[in-house]
């Protein structure tokens, strides 16, 4: 509904305002062809590129464009070995960029994230030159415990089903707090200030993207 697509452009320009104090450069798109464009715009040739799990990513096709540029990919998703997969993932943090979603965002400009192996959160506190976190408009929320709650619902579950993984979750529908062997919950990041100028960038598409 147009409404919808009006509020969330007043809220994401919020979002955006406060990024900004954070030492975090936002942006806002209409759509994932104008976010996916917007990425690549970013991404200079000859570079090295990694990236955490995101269905938010997949959607945009920024992985299918990327394969076309003058890069190098890190792609930790890519194989189907263990050990080589997580070998990947220690390479990605010190890739040139690291993209990535995030579970939430308040409107205070918090990043909240809950990450299982958890190469997702580690790119985005250290490591690569810059990040780029690129989330739907779905994914803003009030305030801290809004975030939580957002994961607990929209994300834990339904990427818990996604993997295939053997916790409560999968069969309630309701997060546990588990500490089940496939807990995909392992570390909570909130991140409130970028340390380092220019580094973290936040892309917000006004669409539903991801969980």
């Amino acid at each position: 509904m147009k409404s919808n697509k009006a509020a969330n452009k007043l809220q994401i320009d919020t979002v955006i305002k406060n990024l900004e104090k954070r030492n975090i450069k936002g942006y806002y798109c209409e759509d994932v062809e104008a976010g996916c464009q917007l990425v690549l715009s970013m991404i200079e040739d000859k570079s090295v590129i990694s990236w955490g799990g995101s269905v938010t990513l997949n959607a945009i096709k920024v992985k299918e464009k990327l394969a076309e540029r003058d890069v190098e990919i890190i792609d930790p998703y890519s194989s189907a070995d263990r050990d080589e997969s997580l070998e990947r993932r220690r390479k990605g943090l010190l890739a040139d960029y690291f993209l990535m979603s995030t579970n939430a965002i308040t409107m205070d400009g918090e990043l909240v994230n809950v990450d299982g192996t958890s190469n997702r959160v580690a790119g985005l506190c250290f490591g690569p030159k810059k990040v780029i976190v690129v989330a739907g408009a779905n994914k803003m929320v009030q305030g801290l415990d809004d975030a939580l709650a957002r994961i607990k619902v929209n994300a834990s579950v339904p990427n818990s089903v996604r993997l295939k993984r053997n916790t409560p979750c999968t069969i309630t529908g309701v997060c546990s707090d588990c500490l089940a062997k496939d807990c995909i919950c392992c570390n909570i990041v909130t991140t409130r200030y970028s340390g380092t100028p220019d580094r973290i960038h936040v892309i917000l598409i006004n669409e539903d993207l991801g969980y």
